[in-house]
């Protein structure tokens, strides 16, 4: 009876207990459930939400993820412009910047007032009289006086902000009583280079109660002509008579000219990586970039020097003509220079003329070791022990087998890093950019206008068309840019006057205003055509779009057409 008294009271016990253990498990497990379907839910609505950014202004990896998801080796011919290296902002998988030179330190408060003090004890340790007190102020405007060109400074550092200042030279009497004329060099902030630009104002100066100099106005862009250098020129006028010094505002520190290889011994002793021409020739200059990027790439990844074609034809998209342009020249858009500076690199026809000159059947000398690649399928780690001193990439296969960029698909893009930091717009493009910007004091907004065919198309831009219509721009614009701005239009509407309804409320200014930027009397045609053997250098559509799209990026505001105007997706219906 015990036993069976004793049995039955643990079944009762453990038929207590049974439910609250089953309630913990229950609980336990919607708590697992409940926390699984709000994860999903979050992850749902980000994955329905998201819209990536747009690679096209994002950094250098993007650009690479956005060209390496499609391996079917096709381009979308785009009349937008690509950054390049002094555009992009930098990335923890860019290369660092080299060092600034010595003379890239800006001018600071810091550095006026160092200067201040250097001033002050230079004339209490000398025997020249004192500075004058309040009492017996003189009033006569002296420009050689190293604190006007302090009060110049500290105007510059309240009145541009977002440009750096270097290198000022010492004020020069302007054309009346109370002026003087100063130049200095200077950088955007935004930019990434160390390339400097150059300026030259009047200033109206006047004296304080207090025996301080002050800048009553600033004249504009380019105004102190007193202050631009002067270039000596050569030869003599009629009668003998020297020619009195030409002024110019040439940037005479551009040098694009052509490395040479030298002798024999120097040929010999370089390693070579040669592509020859393929289908990516005249195709879109983005393709182009992403091409020739790949092949510099490959060429610093084996420790080569980079045979370049410093021939581009321009696609078709970019020509009025509606035809491809060959025989156009690398310097017209990129930077040579910094280029040469960046990467080991020989221009083709000077590396042909030396290879065939010292490549001779003498039976004291071989012949220069050539190893001929004839398909993209051969990897750049599969040549990354070759000796030969020069390896021949060569693209002889149809379109799309003849790409240079298909060197680096696959396992090769683990290995490739395209050199974008190597890569800069052209000085004398970015000088045109500067001087427009500098006329308008560098304080306007932009506004980003994309018509021509896509505003035709209606298929894959329903509303692109009548969102950029005049009366629907001022519309947009009324809530974004304040009434009287500067408003820099960047577009390619072909129409001049498309714009004048903005006028009624902003000060417009459209690209064909500066046209004597590239007229036949201006530095750039002048430049240009000396690049080009004395023949003119047409101002070509890429050419626009490249000026456009910096002056624009330098907007204080900057309206976009497709994320501020229209719904329209960039690239069509469908691909927002």
């Amino acid at each position: 009876m015990k036993d069976s008294n004793s049995t039955t009271g643990s079944n009762s016990n453990s038929g207590r207990t049974e439910p609250i253990a089953q309630n913990i498990i229950k609980l336990i497990s919607n708590l697992c459930f409940s926390v699984f379907v709000f994860s999903v839910l979050i992850f749902t609505v980000i994955a329905i939400t998201y819209q990536p950014p747009d690679p096209w202004l994002q950094s250098t990896p993007a650009l690479t993820n956005l060209f390496t998801q499609s391996q079917n080796a096709t381009f979308q011919i785009d009349s937008s412009v690509i950054k390049t290296g002094e555009d992009l902002a930098p990335s923890p998988q860019d290369p660092p910047l080299p060092p600034p030179p010595p003379s890239a330190a800006p001018v600071t408060e810091a550095v006026i007032e160092k200067t201040e003090q250097r001033i002050l004890n230079s004339t209490a340790n000398s025997t020249a009289p004192p500075l004058p007190s309040v009492a017996d102020c003189d009033l006569t405007l002296n420009c050689s006086d190293p604190r006007v060109l302090i009060a110049v400074q500290r105007f510059n550092l309240r009145a541009f902000k977002s440009i750096a200042f270097f290198d000022y030279q010492p004020p020069v009497n302007g054309s009346s009583t109370g002026e003087c004329d100063v130049a200095w060099r200077f950088r955007n902030k935004r930019e990434r280079s160390w390339r400097k630009y150059r300026d030259f104002r009047r200033f109206k100066i006047s004296v304080a109660d207090d025996c301080r100099y002050k800048v009553v106005h600033a004249g504009g862009w380019h105004s102190g002509a007193n202050a631009r250098r002067n270039f000596t020129r050569t030869g003599a006028g009629r009668a003998g008579r020297t020619l009195p010094p030409r002024v110019s505002a040439r940037d005479d520190e551009i040098n694009d000219t052509i490395p040479t290889l030298g002798s024999e011994s120097n040929f010999r002793s370089g390693k070579y990586l040669y592509y020859s021409r393929g289908g990516d020739y005249c195709k879109g200059m983005n393709h182009y970039l992403w091409s020739f990027l790949c092949g510099l790439g490959e060429a610093m990844y084996l420790n080569r020097t980079f045979v370049m074609d410093l021939s581009v034809c321009l696609a078709s998209s970019y020509n009025p003509s509606n035809k491809d342009e060959e025989g156009k020249d690398f310097r017209y858009y990129f930077d040579f220079e910094h280029l040469k500076e960046t990467a080991s690199i020989v221009e083709e026809g000077e590396f042909l003329r030396d290879w065939k000159k010292w490549d001779k059947t003498h039976l004291k000398k071989k012949r220069i070791p050539v190893r001929k690649v004839v398909t993209h399928k051969v990897t750049p780690m599969q040549l990354q022990k070759d000796k030969s001193t020069i390896i021949w990439r060569q693209f002889d296969a149809p379109e799309p087998e003849n790409y240079w960029y298909r060197v680096c698909e696959g396992e090769a893009a683990k290995y490739i890093q395209r050199p974008w930091h190597a890569l800069w717009k052209s000085k004398r493009l970015m000088n045109i950019v500067t001087e427009i910007s500098g006329r308008l004091d560098w304080d306007f907004d932009a506004v980003h206008v994309v018509r021509g065919e896509k505003a035709q198309n209606k298929e894959l831009w329903p509303h692109l068309d009548y969102d950029t219509s005049p009366d629907a721009l001022l519309e947009k614009l009324k809530g974004m840019v304040q009434p009287w701005r500067h408003l820099y239009v960047a577009t390619n509407e072909p129409y001049y006057n498309y714009f004048d309804k903005l006028r009624s409320n902003y000060k417009v200014h459209l690209l064909d205003d500066y046209k004597e930027m590239w007229a036949n009397t201006s530095e750039w045609y002048n430049e240009t055509t000396l690049l080009n053997n004395g023949k003119p250098v047409e101002f070509d559509g890429y050419m626009r779009v490249a000026v456009d799209t910096e002056v624009f990026y330098r907007g204080k505001t900057r309206v976009e057409t497709f994320y501020n105007l229209t719904k329209d997706c960039k690239d069509g219906v469908n691909t927002c």
